[in-house]
């Protein structure tokens, strides 16, 4: 998975220490990899939306065709999130993870149930919103991360529309690329 400085640059925080706001670091062969506050960043944001697709009345939600095939993006989104999430995690990472953002306990609750101090709670919280934000992100072939494309498909083909169009006005002599088998 290649990361470019421009879609690092959004999610990164500019307080980091790390990368100092950039959201690319230089890794220990020279390559720039992303940062781990572009990770927590990835994973606030799907949060976010899996809890608004969960909270969502069921009533309000519309059905929309995706090629050939009618879906309910909202409900799919919350299944998918869900199951990549338990298979990303551990046992013990699950149980954190579950108590602490799926039944909303505070890291008092928290840390009283699963036997851990205050300290050991946040840096398993850290640790593991880096792993799912890099789930998330690099998750192959359908990522959950962005959002746009999760939720309207991929923007690759609406690119190479306008590219078409822009090229029609060039003149007669352009030829159209022939499609894909799809």
């Amino acid at each position: 998975m290649e990361w470019t400085r421009s879609e690092t640059l959004a999610l990164a925080a500019n307080s980091c220490t790390y990368c100092h706001g950039l959201g690319l670091r230089t890794g220990r062969r020279g390559h720039d990899k992303p940062c781990l506050c572009v990770f927590r960043s990835v994973f606030r944001i799907c949060f976010g939306r899996f809890r608004l697709c969960y909270e969502r009345e069921k009533h309000k939600t519309g059905v929309s065709l995706e090629g050939n095939v009618w879906g309910r993006k909202n409900e799919e989104y919350v299944v998918d999130f869900l199951n990549v999430t338990r298979r990303a995690l551990s046992e013990e990472d699950w149980r954190i993870f579950n108590y602490h953002y799926l039944m909303g306990a505070d890291w008092r609750l928290c840390t009283r149930k699963l036997g851990i101090d205050r300290g050991t709670f946040f840096h398993e919280i850290y640790r593991i919103t880096q792993r799912l934000g890099r789930v998330y992100r690099e998750l192959h072939p359908y990522p959950l991360f962005p959002l746009d494309e999760y939720f309207h498909g991929s923007t690759r083909e609406q690119g190479r529309l306008i590219e078409f169009r822009d090229a029609r006005r060039e003149g007669p002599s352009f030829t159209p690329p022939l499609r894909e088998a799809a």
